[in-house]
């Protein structure tokens, strides 16, 4: 494991931005599922899993983008109860749909 050793005089000051957790983030995305309202997550991790996630519920006919971390969800739409097999095979969260 790669590690940093700083040695000096004084504090350690600065900030560090956390990114979201993925799995928190893709049973989220899915409870968009769940209401016609829009629904705004933030601090959403840019990833692929999510990135795939956010494109599963659009094919279910989801209005769903992520814009800077922030995915903004309308399910007045949904036309399709089926997931793509082709997506669903490429993340083991899909069953979550």
């Amino acid at each position: 494991m790669d590690k940093f050793q700083i040695q000096g005089n004084g504090p350690l000051k600065g900030e560090i931005r956390i990114s979201g957790a993925k799995n928190a983030a893709l049973p989220i995305l899915c409870a968009g599922l769940l209401t016609a309202d829009t629904v705004t997550i933030g601090n959403v991790p840019d990833l692929q899993d999510t990135r795939t996630m956010l494109k599963l519920l659009r094919q279910m006919g989801m209005k769903a983008e992520m814009v800077d971390g922030v995915a903004t969800l309308q399910g007045a739409d949904i036309n399709s109860p089926e997931a793509s097999y082709d997506l669903v095979k490429t993340m083991r969260a899909s069953i979550l749909v």
